[in-house]
């Protein structure tokens, strides 16, 4: 048997499913990284590797393009959900996944298991807990300079690190050119994700996202939240938003317990199996 793939996108935010209770699959960096090429493997922005279980409990394993390992990611939760659904794993519309960044709360909101609501956890603005270098301190409003550009960055863990750069007229090219600098900066001993946030209204923001790991991508559900809690903690929104990307939009609710709750769209995209060619060739 070949090693099989469920396909699916979140917003234009593609993962690859690959179940280890159907094929075994040896994910190394190298293997992910060919798997995931656009050119050269199937393309996906990440694997999710599931399910496990511990302890009766379903837990998730998500990889990076790049082969690293990712602690939380929401559009591949929101998927991950869609598919444990879909094949039969969970019963009923709420129940938990377990990932490296902590355990999420799954609300399928529809029939057809396309719209789903997720309970992220809370955030923390903490230096050592994001990480970043230096001083105990919440990261607040920091001043950076990248490329001779001077920003304000808001920085924030909600079970993976994120830096939110407030910035007026954001756009994909800017994405680009500043993203990978302060994903790879030496204050970041993990590296970071990095959201380039303008606000719109006190409901409303847009960001580009520039994923560690990834790159340049259309959509991401924890990059939603992190720079949703980020515009909430600077007094610059209430507390439902819309965040708008590329890939589309996603709401997030900020409630009174601190939890980030998100809600977005998953569609799947196909079922296939790698050619055997082609799975020789893995290492």
């Amino acid at each position: 048997m070949g090693l099989k793939f469920c396909k699916y996108s979140a917003l234009g935010n593609d993962y690859i499913v690959i179940d280890p209770l159907i094929c075994q699959a040896n994910l190394n960096a190298e293997n992910i990284k060919r798997i995931c090429d656009r050119n050269y493997g199937v393309g996906s922005d990440g694997i999710l590797y599931g399910p496990e279980f511990m302890d009766g409990r379903i837990s998730l394993r998500i990889f990076n393009p790049d082969g690293s390992e990712a602690e939380k990611s929401g559009n591949g939760i929101r998927i991950f959900a869609c598919y444990l659904k879909e094949h039969g794993y969970v019963e009923g519309s709420e129940f938990d996944i377990i990932t490296k960044g902590g355990i999420v709360h799954i609300f399928i909101l529809d029939s057809e298991n396309s719209r789903i609501k997720v309970d992220m956890g809370t955030v923390s603005f903490l230096s050592s807990d994001i990480p970043v270098r230096g001083a105990e301190r919440e990261v607040i409003r920091e001043r950076m300079a990248v490329n001779r550009k001077e920003m304000w960055c808001t920085c924030l863990t909600i079970g993976n690190p994120h830096c939110v750069v407030e910035m007026p007229g954001i756009s994909k090219e800017t994405a680009k050119e500043l993203g990978p600098l302060l994903e790879n900066n030496g204050l970041f001993p993990d590296r970071i994700n990095v959201q380039f946030m303008e606000v719109i209204d006190r409901n409303n923001i847009r960001i580009e996202i520039w994923e560690r790991g990834a790159g340049y991508t259309l959509a991401s559900g924890s990059s939603s939240c992190a720079a949703a809690s980020a515009a909430f903690k600077l007094g610059l929104v209430d507390r439902c938003i819309k965040v708008y990307m590329t890939g589309g939009v996603i709401e997030v609710e900020i409630s009174e317990n601190g939890h980030i709750l998100m809600t977005g769209s998953v569609d799947a995209v196909f079922e296939g199996e790698l050619s055997s060619r082609f799975e020789k060739s893995l290492l």
